[in-house]
């Protein structure tokens, strides 16, 4: 899997689960303690966000990052 893919992957997985949630964007950057247009850009891939900002974000939605190295 290239880079790419793989943070395609992951920011698909985080949409898919703020709307299988109901949340909207607003809601889930308050919850983790940013702006919505952060969220919109990670969404749209236009952010290459931090791991801690991921982990945050996965947070807010009730998840945890899973990292595996191949």
């Amino acid at each position: 899997m290239k880079n790419e893919d793989t943070r395609e992957a992951v920011v698909s997985q985080l949409r898919t689960l703020r709307k299988e949630q109901g949340m909207t964007q607003e809601h889930l950057a308050e919850i983790v303690g940013t702006k919505k247009s952060n969220i919109s850009r990670l969404e749209s891939g236009r952010y290459n966000p931090s791991l801690d900002f991921l982990i945050k974000v996965a947070d807010g939605l009730g998840k945890q990052i899973t990292v595996k190295i191949r």
